[in-house]
């Protein structure tokens, strides 16, 4: 019982006498891994949001895309990151490409749901102002489908914060390297907890972020609230 209570105190489960040691490492490893995920999500953003568009109107496109995204959603996250490192190399590519993956069905499923959940008499009511497709996508259907594809990408970006410390199995893992660091390290706790703590505050801090883009960009939403 002593050199259990001996080991726990030499052991602690947060120390910040290694926060202020460490806090160099610490920052560089955040940084890495919110520059990783804001670049995975912003690139699945760019893909996934004009193929949600061009699903909504050749409506025969929608079951294959949100079906090939599924498919590689349920791929293990290890799995696919061993699969793409003998292909693209160890280090950031093969993690950002996994991650980009991972992202896309988020975003494409709440795009596609956000432009079918728009009111037919709000878009007929466009078009018989004289509007055409493209006043109509701008003007009516994709400021009605701002709030879901906001949580796509609030939902994306949550879940790859939380991915990208399983890239350390390819060499990249932002905090990830922590982590795996401390469980080498005889198990140490300080260096665990702490970029675990690191990767829910950077989680909320992103979310944080994109819940305040949503709400700047729908204005009417708060009146309507209100």
């Amino acid at each position: 019982m002593v050199s259990t209570a001996v080991a726990a105190a030499d052991n602690p489960w947060f120390s910040w006498s290694y926060v202020t040691e460490n806090a160099d490492v610490l920052w560089a490893r955040t940084s890495e891994h919110a520059l990783l995920t804001v670049e995975a999500v912003a690139i699945a953003a760019l893909v996934a949001i004009p193929l949600g568009l061009l699903a909504s109107r050749v409506r025969w496109l929608a079951g294959p895309l949100l079906g090939t995204a599924a498919i590689l959603y349920t791929v293990p996250s290890l799995a696919l990151f061993a699969i793409l490192a003998p292909i693209m190399g160890i280090g950031r590519q093969p993690v950002l490409l996994g991650l980009v993956l991972y992202a896309l069905l988020v975003i494409l499923r709440n795009t596609v749901t956000g432009l079918d959940g728009v009111d037919p008499a709000a878009v007929d009511a466009a078009r018989g102002l004289g509007h055409g497709p493209l006043q109509v996508l701008a003007r009516v259907r994709l400021p009605n489908a701002l709030p879901s594809i906001v949580a796509g990408l609030r939902l994306a970006t949550v879940t790859t914060v939380a991915l990208v410390t399983v890239g350390v199995v390819v060499g990249y893992g932002g905090l990830g390297q922590l982590m795996f660091q401390g469980f080498r390290n005889n198990f140490y706790r300080a260096e665990i907890v702490t970029a675990t703590l690191l990767c829910v505050v950077l989680a909320l801090v992103l979310d944080l972020v994109l819940w305040a883009a949503g709400r700047a960009l729908t204005p009417w939403l708060r009146g309507r609230s209100a």
